[in-house]
């Protein structure tokens, strides 16, 4: 069915929420609607609960998502884009293989579906709309249930052969902490909201007194997610601010190695974690940064994510071309 609107859906699928809007053709949100992602289950799951989150933010201003021009998906995982395929999503509930989310979605909500990579296309949206709109070469770094990249050089989005932009697992400390990918040392293993939990639940074994858990079930969630450990921050709670400290150290020595490299002018500090503490920690990621860049006495712009929460699913609405 062709679409009888200018108006774009866009998701952002993440390890802890699965945030949805509808857009205009100027990027205003007409809708907006959010699920924590699911804990269980599978891909299926996953997608199903994506359609009904979609249709959500498009009922929200009297739209029926088939009359959409199309929507754009930002995963996890390793993505094709050709194929609407998605593979490897290792944060996301039994989804270790590859499943065709797009054109499940396009099955579901009638209408086209283009996928991209969760933080790259929420990257473009901060270049092409936020933080990043006087540059023309940029580092996103978005910390939350990893810790994700994306790369624009000369003004486009840099892919690589697929797997540019992992900046979370630039080894900050050789044969160091166990990462969620397998491997050891990765920055993701200390900065990872994932990882950070893990590390909370050891250390809870092995004796250590937390307020996250206590946090996590008054708020009736299941996991800790960025509002229990702003919480538990708040009450003081040592292990909080211990974890926090080892996260700002590992993404101050991987951005800076990522920048060693790639000398882009400006680095752009996003995601769920981002967002929250980048006001508290953000200048003092600079400060670690700083102690491993090459050209500390000219070191890129630093910016937090302009579009906040719905960054994501604005960025992922881009993926779909104006005609």
């Amino acid at each position: 069915m062709a679409a009888t609107t200018a108006a774009r859906g866009g998701v952002d699928l993440g390890g802890t929420k699965i945030q949805t809007v509808v857009v205009d053709g100027r990027n205003n949100v007409l809708g907006e609607a959010r699920v924590p992602t699911p804990t269980s289950g599978g891909p299926k799951d996953v997608a199903d609960a994506i359609a009904e989150t979609l249709l959500a933010a498009a009922a929200a201003d009297g739209i029926k998502t088939q009359d959409l021009r199309g929507i754009g998906v930002g995963s996890p995982g390793a993505v094709d884009e050709a194929t609407g395929n998605v593979s490897s999503a290792k944060n996301l509930p039994g989804w270790d293989g590859t499943y065709a989310l797009g054109p499940r979605l396009a099955q579901a909500l009638g209408t086209e579906v283009k996928l991209g990579n969760d933080v790259q296309v929420a990257v473009d949206g901060e270049f092409r709309l936020g933080a990043g709109r006087d540059y023309k070469s940029l580092l996103g770094v978005w910390w939350g249930t990893g810790v994700g990249g994306g790369i624009i050089l000369n003004g486009k989005p840099w892919l690589g052969r697929g797997a540019a932009g992992e900046i979370g697992h630039v080894v900050v400390k050789r044969g160091g902490r166990r990462c969620p990918c397998g491997r050891k040392g990765c920055m993701e293993a200390y900065a990872g909201r994932k990882a950070m939990e893990a590390r909370a639940r050891k250390l809870v074994e092995d004796g250590r007194h937390t307020r996250l858990f206590k946090e996590m079930e008054a708020r009736g969630r299941d996991r800790l997610t960025s509002g229990v450990w702003a919480r538990a921050l708040d009450h003081g709670d040592e292990m909080t601010k211990e974890l926090l400290d080892e996260a700002v150290k590992a993404l101050g020595t991987g951005v800076a190695s990522a920048l060693n490299v790639l000398d882009v002018e400006a680095v752009v500090l996003g995601g769920g974690l981002g967002d929250r503490f980048g006001e508290l920690y953000g200048k003092e990621i600079q400060k670690q940064m700083l102690k491993s860049l090459f050209t500390s006495d000219n070191p890129p712009a630093f910016h937090l994510a302009a579009l906040g929460d719905l960054g994501g699913a604005i960025g992922a609405a881009l993926l779909v071309k104006k005609r």
